[in-house]
């Protein structure tokens, strides 16, 4: 790994997280621990080769650990350690700073899921929640995570869960309905979600975000 030599804190955290794609590596898990194809499907401009060489330089600089996966699950599995997870505030900062900044014309439209939940979070305004509060089952194709929200913020877990709503949609539809203000009738009239339960909480979230156009 290259360094910079430089004595401040700043420098030496780069020369552990600052390569190329490594942040991303750790975006992608956030949310729980993940296979080497798993972790790659989320990063699919990332080739395997440069992503089995930043696995080994996160797990010798201590921020994942890799591990054999429990029963009736088999293989490797790739997970944050306790340090690793305290990058999280660190990330959710960086998307902050980021969310206003426009697109490259050659990004990528979709997002993975995990990015999908940290836009989310990093994009949240609980003040537009009001007194609403309450957990939203999102269930996305191969994937599923439960938010809960109120004024107090966003949190999220992946996993199924009971839950007071349960949207059940496609990532690029998610995006359609909190960044680009797709009403959510429309998309379940179009059959690209399908929504249960308190639809007032989930009205309230999907509109409970801020896409930086206004």
């Amino acid at each position: 790994m290259r360094s910079y030599g430089d004595l401040c804190g700043i420098a030496r955290a780069l020369d552990v997280i600052g390569e190329r794609w490594a942040l991303l590596v750790v975006r992608e898990l956030l949310f729980g621990p993940k296979r080497f194809a798993d972790l790659h499907r989320g990063l699919p401009g990332m080739s395997q080769n440069v992503l089995t060489q930043r696995l080994r330089e996160l797990e010798e600089s201590g921020v994942l650990a890799r591990r054999r996966a429990l029963p009736p699950a088999a293989g490797l599995i790739y997970e944050l350690t306790d340090r690793g997870r305290t990058l999280e505030p660190v990330l959710l900062a960086l998307g902050r700073w980021g969310s206003p900044l426009s697109p490259r014309p050659d990004s990528a439209e979709e997002l993975s899921p995990d990015a999908l939940i940290v836009a989310l979070r990093t994009t949240f305004v609980a003040a537009a929640m009001g007194s609403v509060r309450g957990t939203v089952q999102l269930r996305l194709p191969g994937d599923a995570f439960l938010l809960t929200a109120g004024r107090d913020g966003l949190e999220a877990v992946r996993g199924e869960a009971r839950a007071d709503a349960t949207l059940t949609s496609t990532v690029r539809t998610v995006q359609d309905l909190v960044f680009d203000r797709r009403e959510l009738d429309d998309a379940v009239r179009g059959e690209a979600v399908s929504a249960e339960g308190d639809l007032r909480l989930l009205r309230r979230l999907l509109a409970a975000f801020d896409d930086h156009r206004s």
